[in-house]
């Protein structure tokens, strides 16, 4: 269902159904669930990359799957659901950063993974496809994510249409945050996990969560919570290290260099 591997400090989490483009249904649902619970309490990651076995990404709903939510009556309905935002929350919540490696497609509930993740790298050939409206169905559990993860007016109209459209169409929306092409995912990857071995772990962990408020808070809220995490940051062992650092002129003692 799912292959989960380390790297020194890094995680990897590869949706494993390459059979059926690894389509989800409720067992592949659960894996994910499980493991990005499991790995949201290491101290020690500095990511998670979460990626595709195969041809492609994800191709979205499982076959078998579908056929089988054709007899589930309104309450077997919801349970589902639930149990699908159970899933994206996990990767959402996730407190270690997220980077997602996207190829060949991603269709429906695929996007949104993508949307859960916190740093997205696609191939620009990949087909991704909000295609719910297609089966007379909405994009509704992962409108939650997407939604405030990009603009209303860049995805309602994906969302409507259920056009097939490529990461270039929607290049600087935030939903992808690099296009290459075929075949150098991992070329890019390495220099964003290089970013995250440059950084303070805690700090970084410390954004991803504030950044995760931000969209439930007033402006009080706003303007108490941004003053609390950064003075709490500049009085911590990191935060001093950091500056000593920084004024010593010397690496701080977090820093990892080329994944060492």
């Amino acid at each position: 269902m799912i292959k989960v591997t380390e790297e020194k400090n890094i995680a990897f989490v590869s949706l494993d159904r390459p059979e059926v483009r690894n389509s989800f249904n409720p067992q592949l649902i659960e894996k994910i669930t499980t493991a990005f619970a499991t790995l949201s309490m290491r101290k020690d990651l500095r990511a998670i990359v979460l990626s595709g076995e195969g041809k492609v990404f994800c191709a979205g709903a499982d076959l078998n799957w579908m056929k089988e939510m054709i007899l589930y009556n309104l309450q077997k309905n919801e349970e589902d659901a639930h149990l699908l935002f159970k899933m994206f929350a996990a990767v959402w919540n996730c407190p270690i950063p997220v980077v997602g490696l996207v190829h060949g497609a991603a269709f429906g509930g695929a996007l949104g993974l993508v949307a859960c993740c916190d740093y997205v790298i696609a191939e620009e050939h990949t087909k991704l496809c909000y295609s719910e409206v297609r089966l007379g169905l909405v994009p509704a559990v992962i409108s939650h994510f997407i939604l405030r993860k990009c603009a209303t007016g860049v995805m309602a109209p994906l969302m409507l249409t259920g056009k097939i459209f490529s990461p270039k169409e929607i290049a600087g929306s935030g939903f992808i945050h690099e296009i290459v092409p075929e075949n150098h995912l991992a070329e890019s990857l390495a220099k964003v996990i290089q970013y995250f071995n440059d950084s303070g772990p805690e700090a970084v962990r410390d954004t991803k969560q504030l950044t995760r408020k931000m969209w439930d808070l007033n402006w009080s809220q706003s303007a108490d919570e941004s003053c609390k995490v950064i003075s709490q940051r500049r009085i911590s062992s990191e935060g001093q290290e950091g500056l000593l650092a920084f004024l010593e002129k010397r690496d701080p003692n977090w820093k990892i260099q080329n994944g060492q």
